[in-house]
């Protein structure tokens, strides 16, 4: 049985209509009167609370970048160790990520956010509880690998806006979708700092703390006001025809340069400012004070970064932003060298303002690669309305699949941390290798997207 709800088109069209409870049956966007006449209203609605779960995921996420600078001598972990401890939730992060994305189809949208978001009570519950001197390495490893569940909120929440919003405008609503949830990771380090102002390092459990009724609001939230889109399928096979495009790893290893740094960076960087700068950092809160500033700014201008690569390319953009994350870790490294914390730090927000910057240019490229290739079919013959359907269709599935080997590169970036400072007792090494690995990115970008006698796929 169909119910019409409050959404007509005032006797200009069909009326929206629902199935039992809060699935749509009727879902046109594309349709102008449609989309003025109540679709943008049930649009933006489910934008808000998909923001509003996908920020909690986000910090309940990246929380273990916040608790390891709680775990001092009593817990007898050394800088090492707490690398691994950041370097985990970001694994089980990027792994889940495919998973999440196929949810949304098989169980509708509002259903998937609601059991995704009431999941992040489970660590954030037992980091509450169980974070206290004498806990075993291995319980605190368990506990972070929890946490990971938190990092598919992302994909999941990303490929259920894309199915409200019309094409015109999913650029915009993904940009907001994904900037929003990005916050989470300066969110989580300011609850950290005010934890640390008034309780103390003593308290680890009381971040964690804080989140469980901002969780719970969250479900609440997805439950009462959020919807299920009936037509949203994914298409199984997508992810496997992509895969054999060159261009699906080309973009997810220029993606693991701009995303899987930003993440990277934001699990690590307090660590890296108490080990690398300890005289001037002697306890937590001391970094505290200045952790959520790079990934607060690099979320921020993640959508400038879209619209910047919209004016003039993307892979314009990214070429150039690469250039610069590359500069930016040079002054990293040579501040390092020199112990200078003012330059150290300059160098650092850099990488986490440009890191966002790319975020957004190269996610914008990758549907302009499959509509380049598009009108090359259509030049040669191809049908025009069967060639946009499988660019979109590669499209959606190649986001999917970069978004998990992009955090994939959150992973590397604590794990060439913790090598750095096993071997050399600084973060040289890992610096080293961030600047080598944005010049492969920046010369890819080139060599594939930009030189001028091999660019075949005009537009991006």
């Amino acid at each position: 049985m169909t119910v019409t709800t409050e959404v007509t088109q005032q006797g200009r069209g069909r009326p929206l209509t629902r199935l039992k409870g809060h699935w749509i049956d009727d879902w046109r966007p594309e349709e102008p009167e449609f989309w003025a006449n109540g679709g943008a209203k049930v649009a933006r609605r489910n934008l808000i609370f998909s923001i509003f779960s996908e920020h909690i995921g986000f910090s309940v996420w990246t929380l273990w970048s916040v608790l390891v600078l709680f775990l001092g001598p009593a817990y007898g972990i050394d800088p090492a160790g707490k690398f691994t401890l950041t370097a985990v939730p970001a694994l089980f992060g990027a792994v889940l990520r495919i998973p999440y994305t196929f949810a949304v189809a098989k169980f509708g949208g509002r259903n998937w956010t609601i059991f995704s978001a009431a999941l992040l009570l489970v660590p954030s519950v037992l980091a509450a509880f169980l974070i206290e001197p004498g806990v075993s390495y291995s319980t605190l490893l368990i506990l972070a690998a929890i946490a990971g569940v938190g990092g598919g909120n992302f994909a999941s929440s990303m490929a259920n806006i894309n199915a409200f919003y019309p094409q015109r405008l999913k650029g915009w609503a993904l940009g907001i979708n994904a900037g929003g949830g990005n916050l989470g990771v300066a969110a989580v380090q300011l609850v950290g700092l005010l934890v640390l102002a008034t309780a103390g390092k003593d308290h680890p459990g009381l971040v964690a703390g804080i989140y469980i009724p901002l969780i719970v609001l969250a479900t609440l939230g997805s439950a009462l006001f959020m919807d299920n889109l009936s037509h949203a399928r994914n298409d199984k096979r997508g992810m496997r025809d992509v895969s054999r495009d060159p261009h699906t790893w080309i973009m997810s290893v220029l993606y693991i340069g701009t995303f899987g740094s930003f993440i990277g960076f934001g699990f690590a960087f307090g660590q890296v400012l108490q080990v690398q700068f300890k005289d001037d950092f002697p306890t937590p809160i001391d970094a505290a004070y200045l952790t959520f500033l790079g990934p607060l700014l690099g979320s921020l201008i993640r959508p400038f970064g879209g619209a910047l690569a919209d004016k003039l390319g993307g892979a314009r953009v990214t070429f150039w932003n690469f250039v610069a994350m590359a500069a930016a870790a040079s002054v990293v490294l040579v501040a390092s060298q020199q112990k200078s914390l003012a330059l150290f730090l300059t160098g650092f927000i850099l990488l986490f303002v440009f890191s966002g910057l790319g975020n957004g240019s190269t996610y914008k490229m990758i549907p302009a690669i499959f509509r380049a290739k598009a009108e090359l079919g259509v030049a040669n013959g191809g049908d025009p309305g069967a060639a946009e359907v499988e660019s979109r269709r590669l499209a959606a599935a190649l986001i999917g699949i970069a978004g998990a080997v992009g955090a994939f590169g959150g992973v590397l970036v604590n794990v060439a941390f913790r090598q750095s400072f096993l071997t050399y007792k600084t973060g040289d090494g890992a610096y080293i290798a961030f600047i080598a690995f944005y010049a492969l990115c920046f010369a890819l970008t080139y060599l594939v997207y930009i030189r001028t006698h091999s660019r075949k796929l005009v537009g991006v």
